[in-house]
């Protein structure tokens, strides 16, 4: 049986979904991707996977381009000729559920995180809504990463509560993001900030409070890990960051191909999002290494905390209750810090082990007729 995996970015598919494609072809499914190529794609060829180029514009809103995205989907698609497809991001979601309904391919769209979308109430908002409406009434189902994105879906009457299903995360696989020694020790406590640098992601937030809590805590370490000039309207230039760094606020770490080391050394994982997050698999990764955490009571972010045991939550936009967070943090001991990341990764491999996600998945297929002998 052949599966196809279509999203935005070839990278996003191994980065978030390795593990399920591994297990897929370990049960012998053929996998195929489409996805605009991208350093990742000779990665899922060498696991196994049959990857064919998609050119898009990930958040462009040009109608024409989209007509054509629609076109050229529907080419691969006679081309694959897949038994089943899983879409996943915006464009593919809208326009591959299109495609897959003119070709009659049953399909499922995973809804990763409204993002900017739906946090502004706007022309490009309210056409989204209604191509999503169009195009949600044909696959099987629709999954979610949370709860409050599904009821946004269904409150607004884009799906049908019957279809909408929810799957908990795309999971972390707990095995490899487990708690690691610190290489660093240096008496200084490290908070560390890993997204995307946009302002929706509470960069600027982060960088605020870091400078509240300096001149009480000259030993405090705030550090942002993540790229730069990607393509978003709420993305920050490098120019500010540097500014920050300048001021002695922030320390930049650019981006890496392993997060887990940088995670090791650092003391909390801070991420205080009012982006419409589907489960930030950043947070699900620290966690999974034993590190507490702070984030925003948002959507997506407040799933993965228990708060004041696992780590805390704080008002989104509020530079001082997440100081606040953060200086409870620094006047945890050293043991206690450890005891609350313990108790968060255990949080995680109950609710979140990709082992879960990957079951869903199988299920589903299964549920469908779509069985690898």
């Amino acid at each position: 049986m052949k599966i196809l995996f279509v999203a935005n970015t070839a990278w996003s598919i191994y980065n978030f979904r390795f593990g399920l494609i591994s297990s897929l072809i370990s049960k012998g499914y053929r996998i195929c991707i489409l996805a605009p190529q991208d350093d990742a794609s000779m990665r899922l060829e060498k696991m196994g996977c049959e990857v064919y180029d998609l050119p898009m514009s990930a958040k462009g809103i040009n109608p024409i381009e989209d007509m054509v995205l629609i076109f050229r989907m529907l080419r691969n698609y006679k081309k694959i000729n897949p038994d089943f497809i899983f879409h996943y991001t915006i464009k593919p979601n809208i326009y591959g559920s299109i495609a897959a309904r003119i070709l009659s391919l049953p399909s499922i769209a995973v809804t990763t995180g409204l993002g900017y979308t739906f946090i502004k109430d706007n022309l490009v908002s309210k056409i989204a809504k209604l191509l999503y409406k169009f195009s949600f009434s044909s696959p099987k189902e629709i999954w979610f990463l949370n709860e409050d994105d599904r009821q946004v879906f269904i409150k607004h009457n884009l799906v049908s509560a019957k279809r909408a299903v929810l799957l908990h995360s795309e999971g972390v696989d707990t095995n490899f993001f487990s708690p690691k020694n610190k290489t660093l020790d240096d008496g200084k406590i490290h908070f560390l900030l890993i997204a995307r640098m946009l302002w929706d992601k509470g960069v600027g937030e982060f960088a605020a409070a870091a400078e509240i809590i300096k001149l009480k805590y000259p030993n405090a370490v705030f550090q942002l890990l993540g790229a730069t000039g990607v393509e978003n309207p709420s993305v920050i230039s490098l120019e500010q960051i540097q500014r920050w760094e300048k001021a002695g606020h922030i320390e930049y770490l650019g981006t890496t191909a392993d997060v887990r080391p940088i995670i090791a050394d650092a003391d909390c994982i801070v991420l205080p999002s009012f982006y419409r997050e589907g489960v930030p698999r950043t947070l699900l990764e620290a966690a999974s290494m034993g590190k507490p955490i702070i984030t925003t009571d948002n959507v997506g972010c407040r799933d993965v905390v228990i708060d004041a045991e696992t780590g805390f939550l704080c008002p989104v936009k509020n530079v001082d209750k997440l100081a606040d967070c953060i200086e409870k943090v620094i006047q945890m001991s050293a043991d206690e810090r450890l005891a609350m990341g313990s108790k968060g990764r255990e949080f995680v491999i109950d609710c979140f082990d990709e082992k879960k996600i990957i079951d869903q998945y199988i299920n589903t297929l299964s549920k469908y007729g779509i069985v690898s002998l």
